[in-house]
Order: C-alpha cells, then sequence, then structure tokens
C-alpha cells in the first residue's frame, strides 16, 4: 500500500505546482498588462514636447520690424569666418527678400567661439556700445566689422583699430565713448548674458539661427536657396 500513497501524493503535489505557476503566469501577466498601459499613459501624457528658445526680443538689435511674424536670431561672432559669409552673402538677400517686405525681422545675439577671451569679445564690446548709443548705426558697424574682419589665428580686434574703424566710416556715436566701454567692458554683463543664453541652448557653432525660437539647421543656415524655401514655409505657416 506504500506504493500507492507516494503515488497519489505525487500526483496531488503535481496539479498544486501546475496551480500555483498558472497563479504566478496570471500575475505576470496582469503586472505586465498594467505596465503597459502605465507607459502608454506616459507617452501620452507626458512625453517631452519640442522646446522653442525662449529670447528677450526687445533688448536685442532688431533689424526690420519688431511686429514682424518671423523673429530670427543670428547667434555669431564677429571674428568667426563662416558668420563674415553669412553677413556678406546671406544677410543682404534675407533682408531683399523678407526683412524689407516686413515678413522678418533679423535680431543679433553674440556668440563667442573663436577667441571668447580676446578678440571676440572686444568686438561684441564694441559693438554692444555703438547699439546703446546709436541703435540705428548698429548694423552699418555690424558690416563694418564683417568687412574688416581678418584672419582668425591673428588678434586684431584692438580697442584702438574697433574706434578708428567706426571713425573712418562714419558711424555716428562718440568715439571717446566707445573707446571708454571698449576699455571699462560697459557691456560686457550683456555679452555674458548672450553667452549664457547660448551654452543653456547648447549652441556649438556660429553663425546659429533661430526662428519663432525654433533652431534652424546648420546646413540650412549658409545655403540661401534652402533658408528661403525654410522662411517660405514659416511664411505660409503664419499666414494661415
Amino acid at each position: 500500500m506504500k506504493p500507492k500513497k507516494k503515488q497519489v501524493n505525487t500526483v496531488a503535489q503535481r496539479k498544486a505546482q501546475r496551480a500555483a505557476q498558472e497563479k504566478r503566469m496570471k500575475r505576470i501577466m496582469w503586472i505586465t498588462g498594467a505596465c503597459i498601459v502605465v507607459l502608454v499613459l506616459l507617452l501620452v501624457f507626458i512625453r517631452p514636447q519640442s522646446k522653442e528658445a525662449s529670447f528677450d526680443y526687445s533688448s536685442l538689435p532688431v533689424l526690420g520690424n519688431p511686429e514682424a511674424p518671423i523673429k530670427i536670431v543670428e547667434m555669431g561672432d564677429y571674428k568667426c569666418p563662416a558668420c563674415q559669409y553669412f553677413s556678406q552673402d546671406i544677410e543682404p538677400s534675407l533682408q531683399k527678400d523678407f526683412i524689407d517686405s516686413g515678413k522678418a525681422a533679423l535680431y543679433f545675439m553674440n556668440y563667442l567661439i573663436i577667441s571668447p577671451n580676446a578678440d571676440s569679445n572686444t568686438a561684441a564690446l564694441a559693438a554692444q556700445s555703438v547699439f546703446h548709443q546709436n541703435k540705428d548705426e548698429f548694423w552699418k558697424y555690424y558690416h563694418v566689422l564683417f568687412d574688416n574682419q581678418q584672419d582668425e589665428k591673428t588678434e586684431w580686434a584692438t580697442p584702438e583699430f574697433l574706434v578708428k574703424l567706426a571713425r573712418d566710416n562714419n558711424i555716428k556715436v562718440d568715439y571717446d565713448q566707445l573707446s571708454k566701454d571698449i576699455e571699462e567692458k560697459t557691456y560686457q554683463d550683456e555679452v555674458d548674458s548672450h553667452m549664457a543664453t547660448g551654452n543653456k541652448l547648447r549652441v556649438n557653432s556660429t553663425p546659429t539661427l533661430y526662428v519663432n525660437g525654433e533652431k534652424v539647421a546648420e546646413n540650412v543656415t549658409l545655403d540661401y536657396n534652402a533658408l528661403k524655401s525654410y522662411l517660405d514655409k514659416k511664411s505660409a505657416d503664419t499666414d494661415k
């Protein structure tokens, strides 16, 4: 009789094990299903949203109508060769096709990438002084700086040279004040603030453009046909 008793016990144990296993599987499936539901809800309700950059446009030099529906921010360095190209080959077409017509306004922010502790910073200080002395002369001086840009490996943006450029090109400001502002770094806090904004946005090249807070792809920024197509689409969207 003992062998039969063992067999009965063995069968009962197997049934109990299967029941326990089925219970565990049901629990695992229930937990898995709940996790999937929670994951779906997380994706729907708290998924990362595309962030738009925020700028204090009222504090920046602006070319065009500040009320224009398209706001373009250029983050640039007066010592950067690519920025020189933008100022000479992109900006004039941008002005003709979008700024003069009131479709867009161009703003400028300093982002020092070539020599942030030397020429790039000194030129930025000079430009900020011109901006604060005579806002209407800023963009003229912007072009003067880029048109007279020298090799990025040499130090050329000295206070004396920057003041001479302003005087020789009849930039309508007080030249003694300009010299003082450069030497005393009057607007260093503003330049630093621009840099902080760029760093927060993880800007790593110049020129970098933002259109209504949206970063423009690098391969579009220096290709005017591509940039024009991009802005035409933005313009069409704002007209809807």
